[in-house]
């Protein structure tokens, strides 16, 4: 019989254990521009210990201001400001009394009306029955972002306690407001909808919205042709006027008023034909340590044992916030400096000339592990002479072409992009086509990966880019 009695060991173990000093760390190298200057507001208000480091330009500026306003208030300037502060002066206007708070920016800015608003408005304005207003309000309430009717009109006659016909005779009427299009109950209502109101509407093209939607999606034309009995090309007439037409028509007052602001975190620059590198920290507050906590330290005796403790606890946090902001910066500014090396042909001539790159090789030039590098680069901005990108846009597979040289998947995407805006539209070109130019031009790209990469492009297949 065995007994289980206790018993102690003694065993060593080593092991990575996460400190919130390092969970912060990790925090700020993730953040973007805007998130770090509200995490340092942030930080700003809850720790005492820190307080805004003062531009020493800036302030040396403003004394000297101070100085030179109080040695040059001489009596002639008392009396041109006097001059000119008389209203009885034939060139002023008394304009120049008013009070600047009176005529804000945010008081100039106008806010566009929503899809809702716009619609109750036209509402308001075309009907002038009670009842008829009671109900379409109810019916533009069950309208989605969309434009689209998300109620059925048996369930609005019974939520209002009214016939099923008097619902839909107010549904008509709200259909006929702008946008076009809006108060439909499914796609092929709101297409038809739209050609109703514009005057484009034809039995044929009726036809083919409410019965060959979905063939016309697929490019079944000769099917769509052969069942109408009408030529392809007249199909493919049709098919030009149904692709203008919005089939989400109430996105054009979606989000209106939503602003989002983009602010690169790192900047490109080329001074005499050097590429510079710009961390773009500015808008950030700049953090110091107050004098006065640590003074408190230096002085034993003067406070309590709890304060000292608290003292040397907020004064260890914002050193160690200080040390990761600056970790942060120099890891970014790294990072962007062995992106614009390994790219600079991009920066120079234009996306076809996008170098393979990844990860591991960044993180090898700067010295971190790749975990790091994709920290760094994730929710970040730069711009460059080509535009703006986010930092992992650099960041792509590629091959290696006949004579050695390599180029990325996004130079090759713009080079199939570039073959196919050359194609006869009556006669496009496949993508065994597309493959074999690529050879001709020294890139060995399968079938398999035109297709691909024609897919992600968004370009249509052969038989839909089609022309008759």
């Amino acid at each position: 019989m065995m007994r289980l009695i206790p018993d102690v060991h003694l065993e060593q173990q080593q092991k990575l254990m996460i400190t919130p000093e390092l969970r912060q760390a990790i925090a700020i190298l993730q953040m973007s521009s805007i998130e770090l200057s509200e995490y340092l507001r942030q930080e700003l208000e809850e720790n005492p210990v820190l307080e805004l480091k003062e531009d020493e330009d800036s302030h040396e500026s403003h004394e000297n201001e101070e100085i030179s306003r109080a040695e040059d208030n001489s009596p002639l300037e008392v009396e041109w400001w006097e001059y000119l502060l008389d209203s009885s002066d034939v060139g002023y206007t008394g304009r120049a009394q008013r009070d600047d708070r009176t005529n804000t920016f945010e008081q100039n800015m106008t806010v566009a009306p929503t899809l809702h608003e716009h619609l109750l408005f036209q509402l308001h304005v075309s009907m002038t029955s009670e009842e008829e207003q009671h109900i379409g309000s109810f019916l533009i309430g069950s309208i989605d972002d969309n434009g689209y009717l998300r109620i059925t009109l048996e369930d609005a006659a019974a939520s209002l306690d009214k016939s099923v016909e008097r619902v839909a005779e107010v549904l008509e009427l709200v259909q006929k407001f702008e946008p076009h299009g809006v108060g439909a109950r499914d796609l092929s209502e709101c297409l038809l909808l739209q050609l109703k109101y514009t005057g484009r509407l034809c039995p044929e093209i009726e036809r083919i919205i409410s019965h060959y939607l979905d063939d016309l999606g697929r490019g079944r034309l000769a099917k769509i042709a052969a069942t109408l009995r009408i030529s392809v090309k007249e199909v493919q007439r049709m098919a030009d006027v149904i692709r203008t037409l919005d089939p989400k028509p109430g996105r054009q007052y979606a989000g209106v008023n939503d602003v989002r602001y983009l602010v690169p975190d790192v900047t490109v620059e080329k001074v005499n034909g050097e590429y510079i590198i710009l961390v773009n920290d500015g808008n950030s507050p700049r953090l110091m340590v107050s004098q006065v906590y640590r003074d408190m330290l230096s002085q034993p005796g003067l406070y309590s044992a709890e304060t000292k403790q608290y003292v040397d606890e907020r004064l260890n946090s914002a050193y160690w916030l200080i040390k990761s902001i600056e970790h942060r910066r120099l890891t970014l500014y790294n990072t962007a400096r062995c992106i614009v090396d390994a790219q600079t042909d991009f920066l120079e001539k234009g996306i076809k000339y996008m170098k393979p790159l990844n990860l591991k090789q960044i993180a090898k030039k700067v010295g971190v592990h790749e975990s790091t590098i994709s920290r760094v680069t994730n929710n970040k901005y730069i711009q460059t002479p080509q535009g703006v990108f986010e930092l992992k846009y650099f960041f792509s597979s590629g091959i290696e072409s006949l004579s050695g040289d390599s180029c990325s998947s996004l130079g090759i995407k713009r080079m199939i992009k570039e073959i196919i805006a050359e194609e006869d539209e009556q006669s496009p070109w496949s993508d065994q086509h597309i493959s074999d130019t690529l050879r001709n031009r020294g890139y060995q790209i399968s079938r398999r990966t035109v297709t691909k990469y024609r897919l992600e492009l968004g370009i249509e297949s052969t038989t839909k880019r089609k022309r008759y």
